[in-house]
């Protein structure tokens, strides 16, 4: 059975980051939202501390009832962290150093020599990042309509296509970039690869200009004839092979969703947070005691606080499956929705109390727009609605 303690690991973890959060990451947000650029000194502080961006999902020895031998935390950290630094800005988080959402496909499906080579580098005293790249100007949530090409040449592959809003995606070291080999075969034709900087043909001639999130990169990626070596095919040959489906590609773009998505749903909780606490802050300092607008204010707030709770405990649930090896698809994608829909809906609240003064160069204001797109990447919606769908029906034999 799930327990609400914390451990005093997670403990631990939670004060460290609420404490960055506080007092080195709020007080620039507005300032690096201006200039749409974090500072290379703050990266590199927090490189030094080694506060990473890392939402990969490590996978222990497992036991006879395919669980892990020695219970694993890391997702549970990962979305206690995640949710105390966008408590302090979000735009700022996803800029941190680390493989970011590139981590978990390489650690669930890479090569040990893979993993060695690709994971080892963020150990390093100089900042990198790296990347995940599936999006497409004609394949955002319908993730099985990617064009991305991949041609099999004498050792290793030739790229061609595009990729579209990929976070940090100009300065990563390397990007896991997925391609078809052959868009006849849908799924089955998707393959994963390792895309490194510097690869000839491999270039990021955009940086998005967003509605929110400005302090974040997000890069435009293009590949005109880039030669992949071989040795970059996450996984390797065999991975493609082995799987009957021959679907492995799509199917690795999918199972890093089920780590990636309660980190995504604790980015919310810690916008909606902030955006609560600071306007109960607000409402208790300057609105009139024991008036009509005071307890209607009070009321609104004390609903947020329950719905963030809500929120908060389905993401728990969603990380702590898949930190003990238990499925957890259906309860990534109901997080994930949850989430983000309730923080758009806490941070609408919190604006309309607090009226004009909220809109104008004030925090609030920039959560609200921040937090709009936790509604719409890992997955819309309506693809959340879908998955969750598909599995809950799946015992009945209702195809969805």
């Amino acid at each position: 059975m799930i327990s609400f303690e914390l451990s005093e690991q997670q403990k631990q973890m939670k004060e460290l980051t609420h404490y960055l959060a506080e007092y080195e990451i709020r007080p620039i947000a507005l300032e690096t939202e201006r200039l749409k650029k974090v500072p290379e000194e703050f990266l590199n502080q927090m490189n030094q501390m080694g506060i990473h961006l890392n939402t990969a999902s490590f996978k222990g020895d497992k036991a006879k009832n395919g669980r892990p031998k020695k219970e694993n935390e890391a997702n549970r950290m990962g979305v206690i962290a995640m949710e105390e630094l966008a408590w302090g800005d979000a735009a700022i988080t996803l800029s941190l150093p680390g493989p970011g959402l590139g981590g978990p496909p390489i650690m669930t499906s890479g090569t040990p020599e893979q993993q060695e080579r690709f994971l080892t580098i963020f150990t390093a005293d100089q900042p990198r990042w790296g990347a995940y790249a599936l999006t497409e100007p004609d394949a955002g949530s319908d993730a099985s309509g990617i064009r991305t090409s991949a041609r099999k040449v004498d050792r290793g592959y030739i790229l061609n296509g595009q990729k579209i809003f990929i976070t940090n995606g100009a300065r990563a070291s390397w990007v896991v970039v997925f391609a078809t080999v052959d868009p006849s075969l849908g799924r089955a034709g998707h393959r994963a690869f390792v895309v490194e900087k510097g690869m000839e043909g491999f270039s990021s001639p955009k940086i998005a200009d967003k509605m929110g999130l400005r302090a974040n990169e997000t890069a435009e990626l293009v590949f005109e004839d880039c030669f992949v070596p071989q040795e970059n095919l996450l996984g390797g040959e065999k991975l493609y092979e082995q799987r009957a489906s021959k679907a492995s590609g799509f199917q690795v773009a999918m199972k890093t969703f089920d780590s990636t998505r309660p980190i995504v749903a604790a980015m919310a909780i810690g916008i909606a947070r902030a955006a609560y606490e600071y306007t109960l802050d607000i409402v208790k300092k300057d609105f009139p005691k024991h008036g009509r607008l005071y307890q209607i204010s009070l009321e609104m707030l004390a609903e947020a606080e329950q719905d963030i709770a809500a929120a908060r405990l389905l993401t728990w649930e969603a990380a702590w499956k898949a930190d003990i090896g238990i499925e957890n698809a259906k309860e990534a994608a109901m997080c994930k929705a949850l989430a983000g829909q309730m923080a758009l809906v806490v941070c609408k609240k919190c604006l309309d109390l607090l009226g004009p003064v909220g809109l104008t160069g004030h925090l609030v204001e920039k959560w609200y727009r921040d937090v709009k797109v936790f509604d719409i990447f890992e997955g819309t919606n309506e693809i959340q609605h879908l998955v969750v769908a598909r599995r809950q029906y799946a015992p009945y034999n209702i195809r969805v």
